[in-house]
């Protein structure tokens, strides 16, 4: 078996999702580099502007706003016009907003800019992970997404320390940097295959199947919302955390690698028995053993004990992540799972932008066990929920199996 036979894609879709990742890596370069490292930290440019601090946060905060509210009608976009004119639509518009930024003379036109570049980026990750289910085997979907996901992700942190390393160059070759990797995002979108990522058929958008796809959505939000600010909640704290509890950066980052080396070596094998139908039993299990975790943390354990703890965290983890995605791919039906992703998405997003507040107001209220205790109730709620609704859970992905069959019968007749 060469190594193309041991890649979950369908054959000949894999230079679709490289290059649909590659354009998402590039433009998330981009955007969690600029604003905050770069132009929140930058002397330089920021007298060269003319604007304080703080306008840049806000700038920031529109940007996420847009890119929030903008995720549901750009998987509408992505169902509608296939998903390689709507990536390409999104990076003009993303390269348009940066290209603009030299004339930002003014906080209104700071954040009119940063708005309109969060409505050109609205559409990558919706289209980069519908891609990917859609070509992904069945029986591979939840790992796949996951790894795909996380593949991007590190663009995050990478553009982060590389755009905070320039705070003291000159701000046209931030732009010229800026500029190039939006322009490589722009080609990677031209460069994808139309043959694969075209919309499905008009009669998919109508809407009656539009709500019938909305009534197998709504059951996701909750838990969508409640995921990402367990997720998410030490964003803003960790230092403080670190520092309440004298502990050194190289501490508790050790802590922090502990349990993501255990993530990562758990995804295979938690990943591969969602992907075999058990997605809830994966997500139950995962937000239990991050209750647990959270809980004995929320007590302030000694340093030696944080290691185990962060492990079961970790397995938590792996647990959550391949299990939602194969959870959402088996729920919502193929030709609507666009437009159904965009509004996952959109109530995922609101819920990332909302959880570093809860995880101050923790920290403040509660001292530094209280983000921890948060995140233990949290996650113990997203799995009770997930245990109460199980049987619609299951409803919902038998009738998305039947449509999937009667759409494959259905072509099968048209080509006879």
């Amino acid at each position: 078996m060469n190594l193309r036979d041991r890649l979950p894609f369908q054959p000949g879709t894999t230079r679709a999702v490289v290059i649909a990742a590659l354009s998402l890596a590039a433009a998330e370069f981009v955007r969690s580099g600029l604003y905050l490292p770069y132009m929140g930290q930058s002397v330089r440019l920021q007298s060269q502007l003319g604007l304080p601090a703080t306008v840049v946060g806000l700038a920031w905060a529109a940007h996420v706003l847009t890119d929030t509210v903008m995720r549901g009608p750009a998987g509408l976009l992505i169902a509608r016009m296939g998903l390689r004119w709507a990536m390409i639509l999104g990076t003009s518009i993303s390269l348009l907003a940066i290209s603009l930024l030299p004339a930002a003379h003014s906080g209104l036109t700071l954040l009119l800019i940063a708005a309109l570049h969060g409505v050109g980026f609205s559409v990558m990750w919706p289209g980069t992970m519908n891609l990917t289910a859609d070509v992904t085997r069945q029986t591979a979907q939840g790992r796949t997404l996951t790894i795909v996901g996380m593949s991007v992700s590190s663009m995050i942190g990478l553009g982060f320390f590389a755009y905070g390393s320039l705070r003291e160059a000159p701000p046209g070759q931030v732009y010229l940097l800026s500029v190039g990797a939006l322009i490589l995002s722009l080609l990677a979108a031209v460069l994808l295959p139309a043959r694969v990522v075209r919309g499905p058929k008009r009669d998919a958008l109508r809407g009656y199947a539009l709500k019938a796809t909305l009534r197998r959505v709504l059951p996701l939000l909750p838990a969508a919302l409640m995921q990402t600010v367990t997720l998410s909640l030490f964003g803003q704290v960790l230092y403080k955390i670190s520092d309440a509890l004298h502990l050194s950066t190289v501490q508790i980052v050790s802590v922090l690698v502990v349990g993501g080396a255990v993530a990562f070596a758990c995804i295979p094998v938690l990943g591969k028995i969602a992907d075999r139908g058990r997605a809830v039993p994966v997500l139950i299990g995962g937000y239990a053993l991050i209750a647990a975790g959270m809980l004995c943390l929320s007590f302030l354990p000694p340093l030696w004990a944080m290691y185990p703890l962060a492990a079961v965290v970790g397995v938590g983890f792996a647990g959550v992540q391949p299990g939602w995605g194969a959870l959402v791919t088996r729920t919502l039906p193929t030709a609507q799972r666009p437009a159904a992703w965009g509004v996952l998405m959109t109530v995922e997003n609101g819920g990332t932008a909302l959880s570093p507040v809860l995880g101050v107001l923790a920290f403040e209220r509660f001292g530094a066990g209280g983000p921890f205790g948060l995140a233990a109730g949290l996650a113990g709620l997203v799995a009770a929920f997930y245990l109460l609704l199980r049987p619609l859970f299951a409803r919902a992905a038998e009738a998305a199996r039947l449509d999937q069959l009667g759409s494959a019968e259905s072509v099968q007749d048209a080509q006879t």
